[in-house]
Order: C-alpha cells, then sequence, then structure tokens
C-alpha cells in the first residue's frame, strides 16, 4: 500500500487505541508519521517500534495538551523531527484523536474543574492545533478530527464530555467551507464503543453486553475506526468534506 507515499502525518494520542492503530495504517500507506503523547512514553515507544518493524518510518513527539505551552511543545518536536527525516516541516495530514474522558458523571456533579479540563483537552487544544497546522500544512491536506457516537445519543453521565465532541464537529464543519478552496478536506470520525486495550474489554460479562450495542453485535476494534481515517487521509477521500462519518458499527441505528 502506498496512497500516502511521500506525505507526512501528525496523529496526536497514538501510545494506543485508536490513535495507535491510525498512526500504524498511515505508516503502512507510506506516510512518514510522528506520534504524539503526552505522558505513556513507553506506549508511544511501542507504535514508533511496531511501524518500523513493518518497513515505515515513524518518530515520536511529546506535549501535554490542554496546558499552556502544549501546542507550541507538539509543534517544535513535530516541525524538528519532520526537517530531520523529511527535509522539511510539510505536514499533509492531521489527526486530532487526542482526547480525555471520564468514567460518566452525573449531570449535578459535574465540577467546573472537570469540564474545564475536558474542554482544554478536547476541543480547544484541536482548534489550536488546527490553527497552528495551517501555517505548514501543504494544499490538499487532510484534517481529520476524532468525535463521538455520542453525540447522537442522549447520555446524561457523560454531557460534558459529549459537549466537547459537539464542539470538534462545529470545528470541522466551519473549517471544511474555510479551507476548501486550499483544497484542503476536513471531517470528522465518529467511533462508537471501541477496544482501545482498556483492561474492561477483557472482562467477557461486560464485552458481551457491550457488544449488543453493535448492529454486527461486536465491540469495535481499534484498526475498524483506522480503516476510516486512513480513506479519508488517502486520496480517495478527496471529495469528502465537512461531513459526520458514523464508525459506531451502526450503534446509531437504534
Amino acid at each position: 500500500m502506498s496512497k500516502l507515499a511521500g506525505k507526512t502525518a501528525l496523529v496526536t494520542g497514538s501510545s494506543r487505541g485508536i490513535g495507535r492503530a491510525t498512526a500504524v495504517r498511515l505508516a503502512a500507506e507510506g506516510a512518514l508519521v510522528a506520534v504524539h503523547y503526552a505522558e505513556n512514553a513507553d506506549g508511544a515507544e511501542q507504535t514508533v517500534k511496531t511501524i518500523e518493524s513493518d518497513g515505515g518510518a515513524a518518530f515520536a513527539v511529546r506535549a501535554v495538551l490542554g496546558t499552556s505551552g502544549g501546542v507550541q511543545d507538539l509543534f517544535h518536536g513535530l516541525e524538528e523531527g519532520l526537517k530531520e527525516r523529511a527535509g522539511s516541516a510539510a505536514l499533509d495530514v492531521l489527526v486530532n484523536n487526542a482526547g480525555t474522558a471520564t468514567m460518566g458523571t452525573p449531570f449535578d456533579q459535574t465540577s467546573e474543574e472537570e469540564l474545564d479540563q475536558l474542554f482544554a483537552v478536547n476541543a480547544q487544544a484541536p482548534f489550536l492545533i488546527a490553527q497552528r497546522a495551517l501555517a505548514v500544512m501543504r494544499d490538499n491536506g487532510r484534517i481529520i478530527n476524532i468525535s463521538s457516537g455520542l453525540t447522537r445519543v442522549a447520555t446524561p453521565d457523560q454531557t460534558a464530555y459529549a459537549m466537547t465532541k459537539g464542539a470538534i464537529e462545529q470545528l470541522t464543519l466551519h473549517l471544511a467551507k474555510l479551507l476548501a478552496p486550499r483544497g484542503i478536506t476536513v471531517n470528522s470520525v465518529a467511533p462508537g464503543i471501541t477496544d482501545n486495550g482498556n483492561p474492561v474489554f477483557g472482562i467477557p460479562e461486560v464485552a458481551r453486553q457491550m457488544a449488543q450495542l453493535s448492529a454486527f453485535k461486536k465491540v469495535g476494534d481499534a484498526a475498524d475506526v483506522a480503516s476510516v481515517i486512513a480513506f479519508l487521509a488517502s486520496p480517495d477521500g478527496r471529495w469528502v468534506t465537512g461531513s459526520f462519518v458514523d464508525a459506531t458499527g451502526g450503534t446509531l441505528l437504534g
């Protein structure tokens, strides 16, 4: 596979789960991938090693998003890594995947601090990353923002989290219009229940219950979502922009 040969990509939050699967898939398609992480250095290194063992190219970049200077740190590491390996800081694909979540907090117990943290990481950081990326993104680039099926299903204990993902979808909509003259597409991908390596997915009864929410009666694999992202990142996705792509395995069908 070489649809992304000669391209560069940044996948935020790619030390595990959907981010890791996406980084591995984009690298398999030929892209040089920047593997972003905040604290899980071992996980990011494992992502890089997996890519390199398959003949791909990648490097890790650390930045704590949602903090002052976090986006600056991200792009300093990104640009240095790209210049060293590709001779240029130019970026072709941005996947805003990094995020934070709670196990579910009742609406009347959600604190201001929790709300601030969720919005700082899940909404403000992707906005600032996309804003900063425009200075180095080539024409005909790709921006893919990871949303959630929770923006389409009422789940009161996840109100704050769902609000942040609703913001992501608005970012997608308006950026798609803004960047169309440059041939840059901007889309949202909404995963459903997806095995991200959390130990809860290893509990058979819990996994069976979660599987029932999908039309296919199975828990999604991170690679399932990565395949959707890879399509949007490729030349095949050139005519899709401003879209909400349901990658929940039919969970939203009711």
